[in-house]
């Protein structure tokens, strides 16, 4: 058969099989001819539109067709409750962060902006993938996205390829999306869903045989979809369950024809599982609002629902959601999202919309139902239902300004989510309101427009999680102090300016989210000393003072901590920003040992001391630590502190540390003082990055620089008295060097930028007494054996940059080579003899 190049990331991810090929080129084709600008590709759910279209990204990358590609999925928008303006306005600005475009410089309005927006595209050779619109983005040019061009004269270089379950919206010429040329995908032949079949691991086992599974994949229809998740179902069965599947299927195909096929496997897939939990994470994946699903998010309403009563910490509890998540991947209901950025990637996943539809449905049969009600009307009817009495879980949107009934009676309700389409309008919640759910665990109001919280919540005596994210109006928040069985309170992004002293009763808390409270001001002393339970906390403060020096986060487990700054959000586990914070008079004994236990700090116009970091500073000494951030502090001299004797007994110090930032820092004098660092230190370093640090001559000693075998992207920029970028230190490192002069330094080094570093002389100077006048300023210790991309700019007193006789040796790699200065044309001519790209 013949192979189309993988793109790993779909669905399926199944083989590119004899009749996906044909498709495959024509779309590519499509891609690459100049009068086409908008690509339809249709087909019935599950056939594989999303994998095929992945992989047409990917080829298209490998062949740069594009400088630009955007992938969205616009599936949310059909199950999404916002307004038409807020969907307008969230593709917009997905398109301007591809480009840096910022919108607070442009039009307010939607309509004036997508002018804009499509003028711009137009001149940009962009590939726009618009996956799984139905009806919902029906005028690409109401969003911004050119869709054809408007004259024969007209330039439009800006391409989009959208996928959709059926021909309606693509193929329609009423339609300005109307797409130029459209491709339907078909189902697979049966020898291709055979070796599909087969690649999951399923019917391996003794009794299978072939014509069990043939029986079987023929009721699949030749759907991708449903042959994985009924393969993957069957994995490790019995023959009793294999003949179980095979009935279910050909009755489900009898009753409901062939577009129920896939519906129909998910079902017997589900219904067969056999750990519960798994089961769980299902429905509950189900229940959340259509689209990215934020595994915090997720770990926050299975805490409230106590989806592991045996598990008694939330890093277990994590754990356990996440070693769930990952069965679930496996069996590709859940789907790693590989158009988030990098540090975002493991921290959401998606429901495929076909699953999200069958689990609903579901949801919605189970003796204790989970409903969806998409509006207030009919509410109070449906108050009088079986149904209302039995339900576990009710999602209810108000899509227009509603009158709530005044009480809301389902005495088996355990998971309350209420939504208000249109955040800017207060829709008021009656104070009885909450009487007639007594077993309530969960209660997510984020986004509601309230001012205060209903008096009848202090009647929910088993509330165990109580979300009110975004609650942009609230201010008074003093009544969930009589919650006192809460765990998990998340108040992101709310107005509030005060904690209450109620707090106080919340013993049980263990995790609090105050992340983007940008107007709270006053924290009474006690509030979260008291909180002893407390694993999790996220707080922005305007400064430090805000915090109790005697407070003790002696529980804590995740943090993400910030004072002076925007957001408190960090990209690990353990994160503590201070910005504008006196070292030695603001912080005390609590927020010192968190810097030790952190895996991200940064500081910003710090000041009380001439250093930021000591160590070794106590047992832990920030062997944690994975990144550093310091930037605009005059009075800092030196990073890390090590006069203590003690170090050079100490194991190798910042053994996790991946990047390393400083910016702006006026009399930064060195990284490192005091003893020699302990052998193998900075082992982990992959960045690192210096700007604007006047009084920095050198940046590492060379038993520092040794030790940096990790190191991948380097760049050293503005600062004035830079010598040498690795220094040798005779006097402090000779004994401590023990023979190591001959370690060849930076092996895994891609990208070297120097810029504007006027008095920079060479890289690394000569230790041999025997050195030759004509070594270059990389002499040979520096090999850079994986460079990719080099870039010089304003070095003038640098010395010739390479050493002909070992050109290329040393950087035989080299693809990127920019804004080097005329002044080396000896290597330059050697640079022509060896393929090295050049952007001068």
């Amino acid at each position: 058969m013949r192979r189309v190049p993988l793109f790993d990331g779909g669905v399926c991810n199944y083989e590119a099989f004899e009749s996906r090929a044909p498709i495959f080129e024509k779309i590519m084709d499509a891609l690459r001819n100049d009068n086409i600008n908008s690509i339809g590709v249709m087909g019935i759910g599950g056939v594989g539109k999303t994998t095929i279209i992945k992989q047409v990204a990917h080829q298209a990358k490998q062949e740069r067709l594009f400088t630009k590609q955007l992938y969205l999925d616009a599936s949310w928008i059909r199950h999404s409750n916002k307004l038409r303006q807020e969907v307008i306005l969230d593709i917009q600005e997905k398109i301007a962060e591809m480009f840096n475009w910022k919108f607070e410089d442009w039009f307010r309005d939607e309509s004036k902006r997508a002018v804009e927006l499509k003028k711009r595209l137009k001149k940009k050779k962009t590939l726009i993938i618009l996956d799984d619109n139905w009806t919902e983005i029906h005028d690409l040019e109401e969003f911004g996205i050119p869709s054809c061009k408007d004259d024969e004269d007209d330039v439009n270089e800006c391409k989009i390829v959208l996928t959709s379950r059926s021909d309606e919206g693509l193929l329609s010429k009423d339609m300005i999306m109307g797409a130029q040329t459209c491709f339907a995908m078909e189902t697979l032949s049966p020898d291709e869903a055979l070796t599909l079949f087969k690649k999951t691991g399923a019917g391996g086992a003794d009794f299978v045989v072939e014509e069990n599974i043939t029986e079987l994949i023929k009721e699949c229809e030749g759907v991708p979809l449903a042959i994985v998740t009924i393969a993957n179902a069957l994995k490790d069965e019995t023959m009793d369950a294999w003949k179980n599947a095979l009935e279910h299927l050909k009755n489900c195909a009898a009753v409901d024809g062939k577009k129920k096929v896939v519906y129909s496997c998910v079902e017997w897939s589900y219904t067969h599982w056999k750990d519960d939990d798994v089961k769980s994470l299902l429905l509950l994946c189900g229940q959340l609002d259509y689209g990215d699903i934020s595994i915090d998010r997720l770990l926050q309403y299975a805490i409230g629902l106590d989806l592991f009563h045996t598990i008694h910490s939330l890093d277990q509890a994590r754990n356990r959601l996440l070693e769930l998540v990952e069965i679930l991947k496996a069996l590709s209901w859940l789907i790693e999202l590989d158009h988030r950025p990098n540090q975002d990637r493991h921290n959401f996943v998606r429901m495929h919309d076909v699953y999200y539809d069958v689990v609903r449905e579901i949801a919605s049969k189970d003796p204790r139902p989970f409903v969806f009600k998409e509006d207030v009307v009919g509410l109070e009817e449906w108050l009088k239902s079986d149904e209302s009495k039995m339900c576990a879980f009710l999602s209810l949107h108000c899509k227009v300004v509603p009158e709530l009934p005044q009480q809301l009676v389902c005495p088996k309700l355990q998971c309350f989510l209420l939504r208000n389409n249109n955040p800017s309008l207060n829709i008021p919640i009656p104070n009885t309101f909450f009487q007639g759910m007594k077993k309530l665990k969960v209660l997510d109001l984020s986004y509601m427009g309230f001012t205060t919280l209903p008096s009848s919540l202090d009647s929910l005596d088993n509330l165990r999680t109580l979300l009110l994210d975004q609650c942009h109006k609230l201010e008074d928040i003093a009544l969930i102090g009589k919650l006192i069985k809460l765990q998990v309170l998340s108040l992101v992004g709310s107005t509030i300016q005060k904690l209450p002293d109620e707090m106080e009763q919340l013993t049980n808390l263990r995790l609090l989210d105050l992340n983007d409270c940008k107007e709270l001001e006053v924290i009474p002393h006690n509030v979260l000393s008291i909180l002893s339970r407390l694993e999790c906390l996220r707080i922005r403060l305007s400064n430090a003072k805000l915090l109790p020096k005697d407070i003790q986060f002696e529980n804590l487990t995740r943090y993400a901590i910030s004072i002076g700054y925007e957001s408190g959000s960090g990209i690990t586990n353990r994160s503590l920003k201070l910005s504008e914070v006196n070292i030695s008079l603001d912080l005390g004994d609590g927020i010192r040992k968190l810097l030790e236990r952190s895996e991200e700090l940064e500081f910003e116009e710090s000041s009380g001391t001439n250093y930021v970091l000591q160590y070794p500073l106590g047992g832990e000494s920030f062997v944690k630590l994975k990144h550093l951030k310091v930037g605009e502090s005059p009075e800092i001299e030196y990073i890390i502190d090590s006069k203590d004797q003690r170090v050079l007994e100490h194991c190798a110090a910042f053994p996790l540390l991946e990047s390393l930032v400083l910016n702006s820092m006026e009399n930064l004098q060195e990284v490192w003082h005091g003893h020699p660092i302990p052998r193998g230190s900075f082992g982990n370093l992959k960045t690192l990055n210096v700007e604007y640090c006047d009084k920095l001559r050198y940046l590492f000693s060379f038993s520092t620089a040794r030790s940096l075998s990790q190191l991948e992207n380097m760049t050293i920029r503005w600062c004035e008295a830079m010598e040498q970028i690795i220094t040798y230190e005779r006097e402090l490192e000779d004994e401590y060097d023990e023979g190591g002069t001959n370690v060849e330094l930076f092996p895994n080094l891609r990208t070297l930028k120097l810029e504007d570093l006027p008095q920079l002389i060479n890289f690394i100077p000569e230790l041999e007494t025997n050195a030759s006048p004509e070594d270059s300023s990389f002499n040979h210790k520096v090999s850079f054996p994986k460079l990719e991309e080099l870039k010089l700019l304003y070095v003038p007193k640098l010395k010739d940059v390479w050493n002909p006789q070992r050109l290329f040796g040393s950087f035989s790699n080299v693809r990127i080579l920019k804004d080097v200065y005329m002044g080396f044309a000896l290597c330059l001519a050697y640079l022509g003899q060896s393929a090295i790209s050049l952007s001068i």
